[in-house]
């Protein structure tokens, strides 16, 4: 991401459980209230996936909790909100999910200039055993940095 982004909000559960093959940026609609919900960081995308549905990609299952100050405005937090992309990657992202253990998950949310946009992983599913192997690399790696630390004192 360039200097002119601002990162609203991270799926980290995201990177736990699946192997990030490739991402991509998506636009999103959303509507006047929706952004300025988002302005104020109440958003959430934890249990957030993507469906493709007749040449079209949406998001399902992220919450942006209803301004405040709205009014009848305000629309249904979890809604299902359509993302923007090009068709040729929508197609070739909607061939690629359509192999087994593929999925297409938000990674972020963040605003780029005055947009808000999405970044979409291509992912594959970890089994336990990945996750266990991913927490004891990062485990090694913190106790190597420690004893290097504590040696240069």
């Amino acid at each position: 991401m360039s200097e002119n982004t601002k990162t609203i909000a991270q799926n980290k559960k995201a990177r736990h459980d699946y192997f990030v093959e490739e991402s991509f940026e998506a636009g999103i609609e959303l509507c006047g209230t929706e952004v300025k919900s988002i302005r104020q960081g109440r958003v959430n995308l934890k249990d957030s996936w993507c469906s493709v549905d007749k040449g079209e990609l949406f998001v399902n299952g992220m919450h942006i909790s209803p301004f405040e100050q709205g009014n009848i405005f305000n629309r249904d937090p979890m809604r299902v909100r359509k993302l923007l992309m090009h068709k040729k990657e929508i197609n070739r992202l909607y061939g690629i999910v359509k192999q087994t253990g593929y999925s297409l998950i938000p990674l972020s949310l963040y605003f780029k200039g005055s947009r808000v946009k999405m970044q979409v992983g291509l992912c594959k599913g970890k089994k336990l055993y990945d996750k266990r192997e991913d927490m004891a690399k990062r485990a090694a790696k913190r106790d190597m940095e420690r004893a290097i630390k504590e040696q240069s004192r």
